[in-house]
Formats: C-alpha cells, structure tokens, sequence
C-alpha cells in the first residue's frame, strides 16, 4: 500500500487530479475517483447510523463492515490489488440469512421510513447502491475483481434488511413495523 498520509493540506490536489495509493495522478473526476468517493460517503453514513440505538449484534456487523469498506476503497486507490476479500461477501450473505429469518415476509413494498435509524439504514442502502453503480461503471474501463461489486451488492441488500429490523427494534418491549407504500392500483386490487 502507498504512504500514508502524515498531513492533510499538501496542496497538490490544486490542479483537480489527486494520487492513488500507487503514486499516479488521476483527475478528481475520474471513475476510479468517483468509486472511491462513493464508498467512503458509504461508510461515513454508516458511521451515522451507528450514532443511533440498536441491537448490540448490529452493531458489531456494522463496525466490521465499515473496516471491510476500508478495505474496499483502498483496493480502490490501488489498481490492482486486492484487499477486500470473498470471505467478506460471505459474512453478508451470513448476517442477510441471519436477519432476513426474524422478519415477516413482505407483503407490500415499504418507504425508507419509520425510526430515524431505519431511515439513516436507507440511506446507506441508496449511498450503497450508488458506490455499486459507480464500480460497475470502473469496471467497464479498467479491470476489477468480482469482489468489490459483489460485496456491495450484498451489502445494499443487507442495509434493507437492517432497516426493517431497526423499524422493529424497540427497547421498551414494544414491535414497530415498517411504513407501507399505498398503492391506488394494489388498493382497487388490480395488482
């Protein structure tokens, strides 16, 4: 991996290119760039949403998954290497199995609504979408593993998943439930 950075304002971003961790200049606005934005606006929403109450186990997975998004970016910042691993994806689809099983199947769709940490899960969930889009995109022009996509794909999924647990999770003994969209065509039965 590059150097890592021992000051912050060196100044030579001024042109609009900035270095990955290989030591070559790209523009600011180029895909790779644009990817590794994408999944760090990720990982600072989930930091946001760890500000809120919620099962103790979430919150472990979602502090993991925040070192695997750094993993991820910087897989990013470096063409060609690898730091984000299968096992990863692997991890998801053990939490999306594991989370997926307490909930009632949906009948409906749902608004990203409810409790605000529900709220702040959706979010994650479109900012993950989002980093997925822009990797697909990277990887149109330069070579990347299938792990980077995969892993958010996973992942946005998994935020959904989370977001209905959080519309549950109450601590006064209490169950909430997600916000259902109201359909004028379901409502006439038309679906």
């Amino acid at each position: 991996m590059g150097q890592r950075l021992t000051q912050i304002a060196t100044r030579t971003g001024d042109d609009g290119s900035t270095g990955l961790g290989d030591n070559t200049r790209v523009s600011k606005n180029s895909l790779r760039v644009h990817a590794m934005g994408d999944v760090d606006e990720l990982n600072s929403n989930i930091g946001v949403l760890l500000c809120e109450d919620m099962p103790g186990g979430m919150r472990t997975l979602l502090v993991e998954i925040q070192h695997q998004l750094f993993n991820l970016g910087g897989e990013l910042s470096i063409p060609g290497f690898e730091l984000l691993k299968a096992e990863a994806v692997l991890a998801l689809d053990a939490a999306l199995a594991e989370h997926n099983e307490a909930l009632p199947r949906l009948q409906e769709f749902i608004l990203p609504a409810g409790t605000r940490a529900a709220a702040q899960a959706h979010v994650c969930r479109t900012v993950a979408r989002r980093a997925e889009r822009a990797v697909v995109a990277l990887e149109a022009q330069d070579a990347l593993k299938d792990t980077p996509r995969q892993y958010l794909n996973r992942l946005s999924d998994l935020l959904f998943v989370l977001a209905r647990v959080l519309n549950r999770y109450r601590t006064d003994g209490t169950v909430g439930d997600d916000v259902y969209w109201r359909s004028e065509k379901l409502a006439r039965g038309d679906a």
